[in-house]
């Protein structure tokens, strides 16, 4: 691996990385507007934001890395 290709690889994981993290905070404050214990529209209407915000978490963290691996994998060298 040369140095660019290196640090394009550096790069990736920590988009990647950063991907995960950001999901797993997005439905731990997913879980928290379901809980009720911030307010923002009033309480039925803050679980269900909470649920949304539940889902695009799991996305972000379960679904999203897998894309950008696949879209980023290096060619197979024949």
């Amino acid at each position: 691996m040369s140095q660019t290709d290196d640090a394009l690889a550096k790069k990736r994981f920590f988009a990647i990385a950063a991907m995960r993290l950001m999901g797993a905070l997005l439905i731990l404050a997913g879980f928290v507007l379901i809980r009720g214990a911030i307010t923002l529209a009033g309480q039925p209407t803050d679980r269900w934001i909470g649920v949304a915000v539940v889902l695009a978490g799991v996305f972000d963290f379960a679904i999203m890395p897998k894309i950008l691996a696949r879209r980023w994998r290096s060619p197979k060298s024949l």
